[in-house]
């Protein structure tokens, strides 16, 4: 195991037999017995006595649940819905904004964010960003002033590449210039503080929480979140999975109890030991600085090398599983496909070992 000893252990004791090498915790992590126990255990007194009375019973569990995220996004339990995952929660955000216009985000911007962000009737523009799509904090508040946008939507870490955005100084200069911002938290939450003063921030349970799929929050400060004008009344999206919400609940007490401090150094060191041994591996090329606070480490293939091939042979000859991030998850920045490595804590010299044979293979 690599960097805290005791805390990867920990993690892999609470989690069934890995089937192979996971290094996909960007996009579903694995969960913990407890966190699976949970949902089962609520899937199961949902047919002993209906789901309505299931539901009511699981109040106080969802409850804290919901001051979990709280802590981990600086507002507050009552400020926080839970959502079906991300999109949800920014597809719920965006078509209730009062105002229609501008909203100014990086270059690399998810994808589907921009889809979301154009159906609701908003037009983006980019962000000043330094050569790795890092925002230039010294230049954002003329930025704002000499265009200013409706909001401010950033993606702490993006999906298509492991760079970690300075996301307190941006959160300091928007509220400075008047301008909301919109923190999405999927790939952040968990890797790097997220408590930054955003007026709205989201994020999944799925990631670096290692919660179920199919769930997620939206946390909204409440003079913010007054003056959204919901597409529905709430009372019309009342259904919902509670057996996801509780196993996301738990994932997150076990992520508070591990200590955020501590799993986001552990991450961080994660990543480093990732990108040391892959740099400059077979004519790969690591898009990451070896110190970048995250666990992601993104590998752009030699000439001629497909990343979806070789995702699917990682898979179908070594059961390693990966992500082959292709040019639709940022449609302004990614030029050709990458690969990508995200392992979580419980990640092995071994299992990173692995990897390099099969790459270089």
């Amino acid at each position: 195991m690599i960097g805290d000893d005791a805390l990867a252990a920990a993690w892999r004791a609470a989690r069934p037999p890995v089937a192979g090498v996971h290094l996909d915790s960007a996009a579903c992590a694995r969960q913990s017995l407890a966190a699976i126990d949970a949902a089962a255990r609520h899937a199961r007194r949902e047919s002993e006595v209906g789901g309505y009375l299931a539901e009511r019973a699981a109040a106080p569990a969802l409850a804290a649940g919901r001051a979990a995220i709280a802590a981990l996004t600086g507002l507050a339990a009552a400020d926080v819905v839970f959502t079906t995952g991300s999109g949800h929660a920014l597809d719920l955000l965006a078509t209730g904004w009062p105002e229609r216009g501008t909203v100014a985000c990086v270059p690399g911007e998810f994808g589907p964010n921009l889809a979301i962000l154009a159906a609701a009737g908003f037009t983006v523009r980019p962000l000043p960003v330094d050569g790795l799509g890092r925002v230039r904090p010294e230049e954002l508040a003329a930025d704002l002033d000499a265009d200013r946008p409706a909001l401010v939507h950033l993606t702490v870490i993006g999906s298509h590449r492991g760079i970690v955005q300075p996301a307190a100084q941006i959160a300091r200069i928007c509220a400075a210039a008047a301008v909301p911002l919109v923190l999405d938290a999927a790939q952040g939450l968990g890797q790097v503080d997220c408590a930054v003063g955003a007026d709205a921030v989201y994020s999944s349970s799925r990631k670096w929480l290692a919660g179920p799929r199919g769930v997620g929050f939206l946390a909204v400060r409440p003079e913010t979140a007054a003056r959204l004008r919901p597409r529905l009344p709430a009372t019309a999206a009342a259904e919902a999975n509670i057996a996801a919400r509780l196993g996301y609940a738990v994932a997150l007490g076990e992520y508070l109890a591990a200590g955020p401090a501590r799993m986001r150094a552990a991450l961080a060191a994660v990543g480093a030991a990732s990108r040391r041994r892959l740099a400059g591996l077979a004519g790969w090329t690591v898009v990451e600085p070896v110190d970048e606070p995250c666990a992601i480490a993104t590998l752009i293939p030699p000439d001629g090398v497909d990343p979806v091939a070789v995702r699917d042979r990682l898979l179908a000859e070594h059961r390693i599983v990966c992500t082959a991030a292709e040019t639709a998850r940022a449609p302004f920045e990614l030029t050709r496909p990458v690969l990508r490595i995200s392992p979580h804590v419980e990640v092995t010299g071994e299992e990173l070992d692995a990897l390099a044979e099969a790459l270089s293979g």
